[in-house]
C-alpha cells in the first residue's frame, strides 16, 4: 500500500502494517525534548504526585533557552528547578548553549525515520531530517515522560514543491511566509512535505525554516524527505544515521490531500505585517516604514546561515542612527563559528548590538522587547500581538537579509538593492 513519508513514520512507531488519515492511534517516542519554560517547571511536580518516573533518561533532552540568561529572581529558581530535575532524572540537559530546536540538530537527536515530540510548538523543526516531530502542550508531555507513548490522530499529507531556484536575497523564511498568506493558518492536522529543486538545494538550516514554521500554517508537522545533505549533517554532528534513507521517502503514488506547485525564481522578499505572519505580502508592495529596532534571533532566523544572510547585507555599511539592530545568535557554537569564520566582525563593525544565545525577545522573556509605540523588524517566526513586548509596538517579520537592509534604510525596503549596490 502506498504511503507518505507520514505515514510510514506513525505506522513504524504504532507498530502497524500501514495507517490512514484520521486514524487515532497510539505511537512510541523515538525521543522527546521539553525545555525551561514548558519542562521540569510544569512537569515535576506532577511526576511526584504521581510517583512516577521517565520512561526511559536516555530518550529525553531538556534544553535552558527561553529564560537564560535569568533576568530576575523567578527565572533563576526556573534555571536551577530545571538544572536540579534534568539531573536527578538523568535526562541530557543543554543549560544556555542555544535554542532548543537548534541545539537537538547540532546533537544529532533527530534521525530520518524517528517519531518525536517536543514541549513547544515550533518543535516539527525536526521535520527538516526526515523524522515526524510535533509539538504538544505539558499535560500531554507529562504522559508521555510515563508512558512514553503518545496518541494521535493520522494527519493528511499536503506536499509543497517548489522547483527553480530562489533569487539573490530571497529565502526559505520567504517562502514560509508567502505560504502563510496563501494558504493560511488553518491547516490542522496536516502533514506538509517540502520538495522540489528549491527545497534540495536548501541548506539543512533552510529546511529546518520550513518545517519549524510548519507550526504557523496551523499543520502538525512539516517534513522534508533525509538525503545526502541530512546525512552529512548528522556524521557531522557525530551521530550517523545507520539505517536506509531509502525506506523514509514518500511513496510516489501516495495519496495526499492537496498538492502546490511553485517556481522559486518568481518569488520576492515578503514582509508580514502586524499581527500575524498571515499578512505577508511582497516588500515592494510596502511603502517606507519607519524602523526603530530589528531583531535577528530565534530558532528560525538567527542560525549561522541567518547570520551570514545579514553580513551580506551589512558588510562595509553602517545601520541608520535612529534604528538599532539587535543579534541573538541561535546557539553557542554558532556564535563561535561565526566568530571564527569573520560574520560577528562584520555584523558589529556595521552597529550591531550581540545578545546571549536564547529565545529572548521572540518569547517575550528576555532582552529586546518592544515598547509601547515603538516599531520593529524582526527574522522571528510570528508577530501576535504583545508577543514581544508592548500590545502597542507594532512589529513587522522578515527575513535576515530583509531585517539587515531595513536596519541599514533605517526603514522597510528590499534587501535585493542593497545586495545589488557596492557596499
Amino acid at each position: 500500500m502506498a504511503a507518505t513519508l507520514a505515514e510510514k513514520i506513525i505506522a513504524h512507531a504504532c507498530q502497524r502494517d500501514s495507517v490512514s488519515p484520521g486514524q487515532i492511534v497510539t505511537a512510541s517516542l523515538d525521543l522527546l525534548m521539553m525545555h525551561d519554560s514548558g519542562g521540569p517547571r510544569r512537569v515535576a511536580s506532577r511526576l511526584e504526585q504521581l510517583g512516577a518516573k521517565v520512561w526511559d533518561p536516555d530518550k529525553v533532552v531538556v534544553v535552558s533557552d527561553h529564560f537564560v540568561p535569568a533576568t530576575d529572581l523567578e527565572s533563576a529558581e526556573i534555571l536551577a528547578l530545571t538544572r536540579r530535575w534534568a539531573q536527578q532524572a538523568g535526562v541530557r540537559h543543554y543549560d544556555m548553549l542555544g535554542i532548543c530546536h537548534v541545539v537537538l540538530q547540532e546533537g544529532g537527536h533527530v534521525q530520518p525515520g524517528m517519531f518525536c515530540v517536543g514541549g513547544d510548538s515550533h518543535s516539527p523543526s525536526g521535520g527538516a531530517y526526515g523524522a515526524f516531530m510535533m509539538g504538544v502542550g505539558a499535560t500531554d508531555i507529562t504522559g508521555a515522560l510515563v508512558t512514553g507513548e503518545l496518541w494521535l490522530k493520522v494527519p493528511q499529507t499536503v506536499r509543497v514543491n517548489w522547483d527553480g531556484a530562489l533569487a539573490a536575497g530571497v529565502s526559505a523564511k520567504d517562502i514560509m511566509l508567502y505560504l502563510c498568506a496563501t494558504l493560511g493558518m488553518g491547516n490542522e492536522n496536516q502533514a506538509f512535505e517540502y520538495d522540489g529543486a528549491a527545497v534540495r538545494a536548501m541548506s539543512m538550516s533552510e529546511r529546518m525554516v520550513l518545517c519549524n514554521m510548519s507550526a504557523e500554517l496551523g499543520a502538525e508537522t512539516g517534513m522534508v524527505a533525509a538525503d545526502e545533505k541530512t546525512l552529512a549533517a548528522l556524521v557531522e554532528a557525530g551521530r550517523p544515521f545507520t539505517g536506509d534513507i531509502a525506506r523514509w521517502q514518500s511513496d510516489p503514488d501516495a495519496a495526499c490531500l492537496a498538492e502546490h506547485n511553485y517556481d522559486a525564481g518568481t518569488l520576492a522578499p515578503q514582509i508580514a505585517a502586524p499581527h500575524s505572519p498571515a499578512n505577508s505580502r511582497a516588500v515592494t508592495e510596502y511603502e517606507p516604514i519607519h524602523i526603530d529596532q530589528g531583531y535577528i534571533g530565534a530558532c528560525t532566523g538567527a542560525k549561522l546561515s541567518d547570520l551570514h544572510m545579514a553580513a551580506e547585507v551589512l558588510k562595509g555599511r553602517r545601520i541608520a542612527s535612529n534604528t538599532r539592530l539587535l543579534i541573538a545568535p541561535a546557539s553557542v557554537a554558532m556564535t563561535r563559528a561565526a566568530a571564527a569564520d569573520g560574520t560577528l566582525e562584520i555584523l558589529t563593525e556595521a552597529g550591531a548590538i550581540m545578545l546571549p544565545t536564547g529565545c529572548g525577545a521572540c518569547a517575550g522573556m528576555g532582552a529586546g522587547m518592544y515598547s509601547a509605540g515603538e516599531v520593529g523588524l524582526s527574522t522571528t517566526a510570528r508577530n501576535f500581538k504583545g508577543r514581544m513586548g508592548s500590545a502597542q509596538a507594532q512589529v513587522y517579520l522578515g527575513s535576515p537579509y530583509s531585517v539587515a537592509a531595513g536596519a541599514v534604510k533605517g526603514y522597510i525596503c528590499d534587501p535585493r538593492e542593497l545586495l545589488a549596490e557596492p557596499a
